[in-house]
């Protein structure tokens, strides 16, 4: 009878120190803290991000640390930061894609396990640093289709290359742009356009003012005979400055076509009844938001290392018939 009693005691025993051990999972995966660092928070595409990480941190349980890094010192610091509030990983868009090596340094020193979203981390040689796992657009994929876009609504609208132009925004020192702007005129080559009618004119600055000085440079270089032009670049912005610049210049919105690439900056301007702006290239912001969270927590919980690289490259094409309804389905719209 003793010995009976002993085994139920033992049992018993064995399974509350089970109960206690899932308890104790259940509450350290309630307590998983991950960081999400973007370089430009007040931008509608980081915010985008933003929200779905954490919506991510619902649907898994786990928390959200959001800290805005526009530069290079509040980047470390912020890296700190994390550590110091239990933070074991952290997602992050860098203000300067250079800073690479210093984020991964710091990172190591605190233990924090590190994803890049958007913008690529490069080495001290400017070549990519492929040990840090990144997700982002499929820039050159999705620049061809920003280019196929422009020139399909050039041919819908009758014009006829021999007067029509392109005035291509470009910023060549982020990888990421380069290609988009590659990809957009490979485009528009494949579609017929002349390589002599397309312009280049490097951006300063990547917000309006910046790419209506740019656009401002090219225009003056035009012939004559210009009567149509399309307006390219990196993101909404460097287009919104374009064709502020061709309604300076006097061109009227029928003359012109502007499409951007985010969508999310591009609102504002879709609801102008006429515009150059024609449309915009609509990423997943959404997608990576919640992904790249994801990722960054199956990696801490489970070990789980996410792909070193993963590129996307599903975009829809949102104008002034669909922007609204587009915008809805991933929560952009109430």
């Amino acid at each position: 009878m003793n010995h009976r009693r002993g085994i139920r005691s033992l049992c018993r025993a064995a399974l509350a120190v089970t109960a206690l051990s899932l308890s104790s999972s259940l509450l350290a995966a309630e307590e998983v803290k991950i960081g999400f660092l973007v370089k430009q928070a007040e931008e509608p595409w980081f915010q985008t991000e933003w929200a779905f990480a954490e919506k991510a941190g619902k649907d898994r349980g786990f928390t959200v640390i959001k800290i805005a890094v526009p530069d290079g010192e509040k980047t470390l610091s912020a890296i700190d930061s994390l550590a110091a509030n239990g933070a074991k990983g952290f997602v992050i868009c860098p203000p300067d894609v250079a800073l690479g090596p210093a984020i991964v340094a710091k990172a190591k020193l605190n233990g924090l396990k590190v994803i890049a979203v958007d913008d690529r981390f490069v080495d001290a040689n400017g070549k990519f640093m492929e040990d840090v796992p990144y997700l982002g657009m499929a820039a050159f994929e999705v620049g061809q289709k920003q280019g196929a876009a422009m020139a399909a609504e050039a041919k819908n609208r009758g014009w006829e290359w021999k007067d029509t132009y392109a005035v291509i925004n470009t910023y060549n020192e982020l990888d990421t742009g380069k290609k988009r702007t590659d990809g957009s005129v490979d485009a528009l080559k494949k579609a017929g356009m002349p390589e002599d009618h397309i312009l280049y004119s490097a951006l300063k600055t990547l917000d309006v003012p910046g790419s209506m000085d740019a656009t401002n440079s090219a225009l003056v270089k035009l012939p004559g005979e210009a009567k149509n032009l399309i307006i390219g670049g990196m993101n909404d912005n460097t287009v919104l400055g374009g064709v502020r610049a061709t309604e300076s210049a006097g061109f009227k919105a029928a003359n012109v076509i502007g499409i951007g690439i985010n969508g999310t900056d591009a609102i504002g301007e879709l609801k102008k009844a006429d515009s150059g702006f024609f449309g915009s290239m609509l990423p997943s912001p959404h997608i990576e938001g919640y992904k790249t969270a994801e990722m960054m927590y199956e990696w801490i919980t489970t070990g789980k290392e996410p792909p070193k690289y993963t590129a996307m490259d599903e975009v829809t094409l949102i104008t002034r018939e669909n922007f609204k309804q587009e915008l809805e389905k991933i929560g952009l719209w109430n």
